[in-house]
């Protein structure tokens, strides 16, 4: 026994006396109180694709598909002149259509943060079309009584301009 923990002995105990630490018990985390108050929280961003990133990641496509098809024409004997030929008119082709490239938001994997970043502004994008939310919508302003009023002013305004 060292320090009062463990066995006095350890016969009779079916192991060896040898004393571990618990690493499976959990120490509770101190918990910060912060004094933000829920006016000063800043909304929820959305991290930006990293357009160098997914253009590189289509550039490097390309690449693996004019790699299959070289494969391809050398596995059929033509020579290494018109192999070269023809990746390199394909990779041409490719590189002109690099802003066509579409990909399946639905296949992506995990690791691939920026391609899903993308496609998930693409489809908030398309959300805010469907319910008619216009790009200068600030979240809460319904409920700011002064700016309500303002805009209620201005609808007056223009509404007395049109007549």
């Amino acid at each position: 026994m060292y320090n009062g923990i463990g066995l006095s002995t350890a016969r009779g105990s079916g192991t060896n006396g040898y004393v571990q630490r618990n690493l499976s018990s959990l120490r509770p985390r101190e918990r910060r109180q912060d004094n933000a108050s829920i006016d000063d929280l800043k909304p929820f961003q959305m991290r930006k694709a990293n357009q160098d990133i997914l253009e590189h990641e289509k550039k490097r496509e390309v690449e693996v598909k004019c790699l299959h098809l070289q494969e391809q024409l050398e596995s059929e004997g033509m020579s290494e002149e018109d192999v070269e030929a023809r990746v390199d008119a394909m990779r041409q082709e490719l590189l002109q259509n690099l802003e066509h490239m579409k990909r399946d938001s639905k296949k992506l994997q995990e690791y691939q943060v920026h391609q899903m970043a993308e496609a998930k502004e693409k489809a908030n994008e398309r959300a805010k079309h469907a319910l008619g939310i216009s790009n200068d919508f600030v979240s809460g302003a319904a409920f700011d009584r002064d700016l309500q009023e303002k805009l209620k002013q201005e609808r007056k305004e223009r509404s007395v301009a049109i007549q």
